[in-house]
């Protein structure tokens, strides 16, 4: 794993936080810190703790933090320089959305990745994913056209990595449920997509799976942009249970490898 610099101060941002009583210039949390990324607190419309939440996923997406490892309180504390109240909050977060779990006298682990849970997420989502983009080719305006190319335009420039391909595909979901206007909708989506995420990560971990991926996405672009509805879900439907399949390879070599 790459190393990373100390996490910057949050104690300035936050008003509200108690100062922790632990020694700022000692590094015996070094190896959390590793596997946590650069962290300032800049976005005022989330909580702390909510902030806190999502750089700790982003790093269990990753996999720098991996299925197993448990996550302690005062070392999330001390790499965030947050309070122990904050890291809490943060936790029950993180076990609301499926990536980590929280038992008594044993702490806080990091879930484990299960075929069940990915064919369960994987054909809901194929459902409302497929519904977003059927919807969206139905509403499709003139002025929906340049969001919708400079999401492509990510994905192309983007296909030759993994995680930044990755990101370029949740943009790219964010705009067309942007386009599809249906909020309910948009929420069920983004309601689980971090747990979806680490799944999609491993489908995507092929240069080839990449390619396929993108050469759908511009199906179901160009079928938006002509309002063509079924054609729009039936492709966006196909490319997320193909992501399934890919996953649940991906998966299975991975626990054979470890056998």
């Amino acid at each position: 794993m790459r190393s990373k610099a100390l996490l910057p101060a949050l104690g300035a941002h936050s008003g509200d936080e108690t100062e922790l009583s632990l020694d700022a210039g000692r590094d015996s949390f070094a190896p959390m810190r590793s596997k946590l990324p650069d962290f300032s607190p800049t976005d005022l419309r989330k909580t702390l703790a909510l902030q806190v939440a999502d750089q700790i996923g982003c790093s269990i997406v990753r996999e720098d933090i991996v299925p197993g490892d448990r996550l302690r309180e005062v070392e999330l504390a001390d790499s965030f320089e947050v309070s122990r109240a904050t890291v809490r909050d943060a936790l029950r977060i993180l076990e609301s959305r499926g990536l980590v779990t929280i038992a008594s006298q044993r702490g806080a682990h990091v879930t484990s990745m299960t075929e069940d849970e990915l064919a369960d997420i994987f054909d809901i989502r194929a459902a409302l994913l497929g519904l977003a983009s059927g919807s969206a080719a139905v509403r499709f305006k003139p002025a929906d056209g340049p969001a919708l190319k400079k999401g492509l335009d990510l994905l192309e420039i983007s296909q030759h990595d993994a995680n930044e391909y990755l990101k370029a595909t949740t943009e790219m979901i964010t705009t067309v449920c942007g386009i599809c206007g249906n909020q309910r909708l948009t929420e069920l989506i983004g309601s689980f997509a971090v747990r979806v995420r680490r799944y999609s990560r491993l489908a995507l971990s092929s240069p080839t799976r990449r390619r396929h991926s993108l050469r759908s996405w511009r199906q179901i672009v160009k079928a938006i942009s002509s309002n063509d509805a079924k054609t729009a879900e039936q492709v966006h439907r196909s490319l997320t249970l193909e992501n399934r399949v890919a996953a649940q390879k991906a998966l299975r070599e991975r626990k054979d490898g470890h056998k």
